[in-house]
């Protein structure tokens, strides 16, 4: 989960509008105040999609619906380690959040 975070805030933390909250056991890194992305303990990946963007990044490999208590979180994926070897893959997934975060109004 430590790898997963300090590659997050490699990539993250230039933005002014990113912030990190502890969060699930660990943390979460936030846009504009609204929850974006997170490593859980396994060393997955938690994204916050949306509704409307779920189904369009299920269909990619390495994801999973997030299911914290056994039912799934709508607009919420977990991605697998598998999914995140590069820099570039993992550049690519929290893009798929921003797309989706990004638009929501600030907290």
């Amino acid at each position: 989960m430590q790898e997963i975070a300090d590659r997050l805030r490699h990539l993250l933390m230039d933005d002014p509008n990113i912030s990190e909250k502890k969060m699930f056991g660990g943390v979460c890194f936030m846009l504009n105040g609204n929850m974006l992305c997170g490593p859980v303990k396994n060393g997955d990946l938690m994204l916050r999609v949306g509704k409307d963007y779920e189904d369009e990044v299920r269909a990619r490999p390495h994801t999973r619906p997030m299911d914290f208590t056994g039912k799934p979180m709508k607009g919420f994926v977990f991605v697998d380690q598998a999914g995140l070897e590069t820099e570039a893959e993992l550049k690519e997934w929290v893009s798929l959040a921003r797309r989706f975060v990004g638009a929501l109004p600030p907290k």
